[in-house]
């Protein structure tokens, strides 16, 4: 979700801490034995039982199983309200013809809702224009009154988990498989707030492996990628792994990670991001106030972070003779709320996303010459 409203909600979520008497306590944490490597993915096996793989490995194996194909990579990041645009984007892209075939999605946040959907490719399309056009999402800030002084969050995560099981249905969790089974990835990221860690999740895996389960930790993966902590609370998801059966507790993706681009890019790789945002911010007037100092500032540097993370793999890919595209939405854009999910307001930006695709507007090239973004 969106940065700077992450911020008041983890302000806020720090007093109700301070007011809570019962708060959830996950007695079967994970011990903190190995620290994962960086880029690490974690696939589920077979077996029903989790590894955790290297970028590496899983490269290779996509190169095996699709070696003669270009490898495109769609890189999504969190947005709240704000996906609207890039699921537009997507749309338009494909009414332009010009949609690639991505042999790896990965997904943040609000981009993990949408990753699904790029994935599976454009006969998914009416999917993504119900959820974006037709109020789907209206109903998702239910507060939770009372119950958030004594709870994990002020909104209630059930109107999240019904909007995201109403559309993971079974005949997507099986077309991920498919799809999954020929080499490509479909990667969602959370945090876990155990650790303070980011976790990829490979969700192709879950797909092929999950068995009676597949949908529900499906879901779950999901849900925890989009729920910024204080505002939804944070989902327990129960991993076997190492032969170990324990708990853990993950929420929004965006916390340690605005996008990924995990693996190893080749000379015909290509790279596409669409952030769900803005880079940059019109100037605000700002009250001499310790909350408005400091939910400003930190989100300030979130959205530097973001900034930071996208040049670093620009010029990665460049480094690697990977091409590099990106996008996101102009600061000439009306601003509107993040968590602002009133159906006028999504559709609009839903189709603004789809008219700059549609009219071949939509992806911004990295500058070589100079090394930095390009702003639209």
């Amino acid at each position: 979700m969106q940065q700077r409203h992450m911020i008041a909600a983890l302000l806020s979520a720090a007093s109700l801490l301070l007011l809570g008497c019962s708060p959830l306590v996950i007695r079967d944490a994970k011990p903190p034995a190995q620290s994962d490597a960086p880029n690490a993915i974690r696939t589920l096996g077979a077996d029903r039982r989790f590894s955790t793989l290297s970028a590496q490995s899983v490269a290779q194996r996509l190169h095996a199983l699709r070696a003669d194909e270009p490898l495109n990579i769609l890189a999504l990041t969190g947005g709240g309200a704000d996906g609207a645009f890039g699921a537009g984007a997507l749309v338009g892209l494909t009414r332009s013809g010009i949609r690639p075939q991505f042999s790896v999605v990965t997904g943040v946040s609000a981009g993990a809702l949408i990753a699904p959907y790029a994935f599976l490719g454009p006969d998914w399309d009416q999917q993504l224009i119900e959820i974006y056009t037709t109020g789907s999402a209206e109903h998702l800030l239910q507060s939770r009154g009372l119950g958030a002084l004594f709870g994990s969050s002020i909104y209630r995560g059930t109107p999240l988990k019904e909007l995201v099981d109403r559309y993971a249905t079974d005949a997507l969790i099986q077309a991920v498989a498919r799809e999954a089974a020929t080499g490509r990835l479909l990667l969602v990221a959370t945090t876990d707030v155990g650790t303070g860690e980011p976790v990829v999740w490979d969700l192709g895996s879950i797909a092929m492996n999950g068995g009676p389960g597949a949908r529900a930790l499906f879901r779950d993966v999901l849900v925890a990628s989009a729920s910024v902590p204080g505002m939804f609370p944070p989902v327990v998801i129960h991993v076997q792994e190492q032969g170990a059966l324990y708990d853990e507790v993950h929420v929004d993706g965006t916390i340690t990670v605005p996008f990924f681009v995990p693996l190893p890019l080749s000379r015909s790789a290509a790279v596409y991001v669409i952030v769900d945002g803005r880079l940059s911010e019109a100037p605000l007037p700002i009250r001499l106030r310790t909350r408005a100092i400091v939910s400003r500032s930190v989100a300030a540097g979130l959205n530097h972070m973001l900034r930071t993370t996208l040049e670093l793999t620009a010029a990665n890919a460049e480094l690697q003779g990977a091409r590099f595209q990106y996008t996101a939405i102009p600061i000439t854009y009306p601003t509107a709320e993040p968590f602002d999910f009133r159906a006028e307001t999504v559709r609009s930006l839903f189709r603004y996303g789809y008219e700059c695709a549609q009219s071949g507007q939509l992806w911004i090239p990295y500058d070589e010459s100079k090394g930095r973004l390009v702003s639209r």
